[in-house]
């Protein structure tokens, strides 16, 4: 739970202007799922990291960098699970894959037009 969430909803704040309701953060740079509502770009740069920390050993596979529409990420998502068989979730803006696919997401992302980075 971040400071924001444990002090309680900030009622009033000079500082800030609007605030999200739900995440706490400042209304233009909210973090909470309402905000997934972004324009699809023309060239879309995706980024690949591979992380097992804080997993419990698991390992996951993380595209970052793709715009923040819920039913574009919703749609890569099933169509990256269903070719390379395996689970995964959207989180935040990026999508996680069960698993070290950093060769095979490379591939598939690059077919589909997007610029990959890592």
């Amino acid at each position: 739970m971040t400071d924001r969430a444990a002090r309680g909803r900030v009622v009033y704040s000079t500082g800030t202007g609007r605030v999200c309701p739900t995440c706490g953060w400042p209304a233009d740079r909210c973090r909470c799922s309402s905000r997934l509502d972004e324009a699809i770009p023309a060239r879309i740069e995706a980024k690949l990291r591979f992380e097992s920390k804080g997993r419990g050993g698991k390992s996951v596979t993380l595209v970052d960098g793709l715009p923040c529409n819920a039913e574009f990420l919703a749609e890569l998502l099933r169509s990256l699970k269903k070719s390379l068989g395996t689970g995964g979730t959207v989180r935040e803006g990026s999508l996680e894959l069960q698993g070290d696919r950093r060769d095979a997401l490379r591939a598939l992302l690059t077919a589909r037009g997007f610029a990959v980075k890592g």
